[in-house]
């Protein structure tokens, strides 16, 4: 257990979430608490439990669900926190044997779905109960014996995507119902990280470790193009957002490059890249012509201009924001705020919670 707790540590750390500072702090267990208001008025933060990730609102929009992993020091399993979106109050939590971190959920909000990283799976889990209802592991090892991890998990068309942080990786395509596996994307380079899919071009755009962007047909899941817009520099792509109306695709990258890529979607030719410094979570918002960046080393978060790109408003958000929602009426974002890991992988205090009312 020792040896695995390491090793998820060095996933969580420095793959799944970006590199994440140490502190000798000694771990100290808290007790979740209510929901504050913090300097601005705009935001509300709830500090509420370890190993907070990914989020997924439900299309009503009236419940946020938040992957927890809970500790990686002698805790077994994770936590999917129910939260009301307004208030970031607990309304529901489903007890489960695997730790959590990356979420996606269906159309119509009866299941979530999570990646268990750590032990290279897919959960799904059933929003009337809470209860897992099915569960893939998937047989591929490392040369060190662990199970690849499961990063991002994205649905589309009926099919769960899921990117495998492994050198070679694989996108592992599996059915959104049975949860059985249909086929693997392979060749996908090193460290398969985000994953996006694009309404204007029809196709699924990767990102890996290695530099790489990869746009994939999902009708027959071929590997049509791989760009690297940074050519022969280090780089460690990450996450994605698009601007479908002018074709632009933000790619983050947090700990080579440290910037934000901003790259023409069909040809892949690098337009810009932001200086903005260390960037993790990406979001674009249509509504407000606006991108919003996570600077996990920085401790902030940025709004920028969409077109200018210059930084409208910055939030103090320590110390390492980490994943970002955008409401589907553009007006409301939600950020998980991690705590730096002790040398132990315990960390001294719990993950926050963050919601931002961006209509004042």
């Amino acid at each position: 257990m020792k040896m695995k707790t390491s090793a998820l540590a060095l996933l969580v750390a420095t793959v799944l979430t970006g590199c994440a500072a140490q502190s000798s702090a000694p771990a100290a267990p808290e007790v979740a608490k209510e929901p504050t208001t913090v300097a601005a008025t705009d935001v509300v933060k709830r500090d509420l439990a370890d190993g907070l990730y990914e989020m997924v609102l439900s299309p009503a929009g009236d419940a946020l669900y938040v992957a927890s992993s809970e500790g990686f020091k002698d805790v077994q399993g994770g936590v999917v926190y129910k939260l009301d979106p307004k208030t970031l109050k607990t309304i529901g939590r489903s007890h489960t044997d695997l730790k959590n971190f990356g979420m996606d959920i269906s159309a119509d909000g009866k299941v979530v779905y999570v990646t268990n990283s750590l032990d290279g799976g897919i959960s799904a889990l059933n929003t009337a109960d809470g209860k897992v209802k099915g569960r893939t592991l998937f047989p591929e090892r490392n040369k060190e014996g662990f199970p690849y991890g499961a990063r991002q998990v994205m649905l589309h068309n009926g099919l769960l995507y899921i990117g495998a942080v492994a050198d070679p990786a694989v996108i592992w395509v599996v059915d959104a119902e049975t949860l059985k596996l249909k086929t693997r994307i392979k060749n996908t380079g090193k460290w398969m990280t985000g994953l996006h899919y694009s309404e204007k071009t029809q196709r699924i755009y990767a990102a890996n470790g290695g530099g790489e962007i990869l746009v994939i047909n999902p009708r027959n899941n071929r590997i049509e193009h791989r760009w690297k817009p940074l050519g022969d520099k280090p780089a460690l792509l990450l996450n994605m957002a698009e601007d479908t109306e002018t074709g632009r695709l933000f790619v983050t990258d947090n700990s080579q490059a440290k910037t934000t890529l901003v790259v023409d979607i069909n040809t892949g030719k690098l337009l810009k890249t932001l200086d903005v410094g260390d960037s993790l979570s990406v979001k674009f918002n249509p509504k407000r012509h606006e991108i919003y960046i996570t600077r996990r080393d920085g401790g902030k978060l940025l709004s920028l201009d969409a077109t200018s790109y210059a930084v409208k408003k910055s939030w103090d958000l320590p110390p390492n924001p980490n994943s970002m929602l955008l409401s589907a009426d553009g007006q409301t974002l939600f950020v998980t705020v991690k705590q730096p890991f002790n040398k132990d992988h315990s960390t001294s205090a719990p993950d926050s919670v963050v919601r931002i009312a961006l209509d004042k």
